[in-house]
């Protein structure tokens, strides 16, 4: 993202804490982060579940562009946070006079409006057992899965922690840990520290197909 260069006149910056936007506010920019780490959270039910944690290139509040709606999270910066702010006005500029930067960050909206969208889905489960079991179903839809080699097929496995799952699951490291061990005793998963193997990633398809309200 260097040849953004032209466009340091976009750039702000915030101080740790700081609120860069708020959940149903209205909002009509979207920012491409160049420096430290964003928070991106949502309220679900009475809490706040943290959706995401974003870091150089990536980019947040895109939908006020595509969408024109209400922001549908709250961003609020965790370090010191240098971002480039775009509007309709300047994106138009930056997509007329940049084609290959604009092809570029429409593929990272696509990616960012689908993984927006998955990761709302698990948070929306009130089985925390279903909601553990749709992160790993999140991770084989993205292909971050290695297979695990087994005749039936069913074995993956995914490089992730038992910290990422609490992340995108929106839950305490306690509680992931206890319904990971769980998973363990039950002969479903195995938890390594750099990796989780799944035995059969079908049997958790069909566990929280049925734990999903229609």
């Amino acid at each position: 993202m260097a040849d953004l260069a032209a466009f340091t006149r976009f750039a702000r910056t915030y101080q740790p804490g700081e609120l860069i936007f708020a959940e149903y506010e209205p909002g009509d920019s979207f920012y491409l982060i160049q420096g430290g780490r964003v928070k991106i959270s949502k309220i679900v039910g009475e809490l706040e579940k943290t959706i995401d944690i974003l870091q150089p290139p990536e980019i947040f509040g895109e939908m006020a562009i595509l969408e024109g709606a209400p922001r549908s999270a709250t961003a609020q910066a965790i370090d010191a946070v240098k971002v480039l702010e775009f509007n309709r006005a300047n994106f138009e500029v930056l997509m007329m006079g940049n084609p290959q930067i604009a092809l570029r960050l429409l593929k990272l909206f696509t990616k960012r409006i689908w993984d927006q969208k998955r990761r709302f889905m698990i948070l929306t489960l009130d089985d925390p057992q279903a909601r553990i079991a749709d992160v790993f179903l999140m991770l084989y839809e993205t292909n971050a899965a290695v297979s695990g080699g087994e005749q039936d097929g069913e074995k993956r496995e995914f490089k992730v922690t038992m910290e990422d799952v609490s992340h995108w699951a929106g839950m305490s490291d306690n509680e992931v840990q206890a319904i990971l061990n769980h998973f363990a005793n039950q002969r479903r998963l195995e938890v390594y520290p750099d990796r989780i193997v799944v035995k059969n990633i079908n049997d958790f398809i069909r566990f929280v197909n049925s734990r999903r309200k229609k």
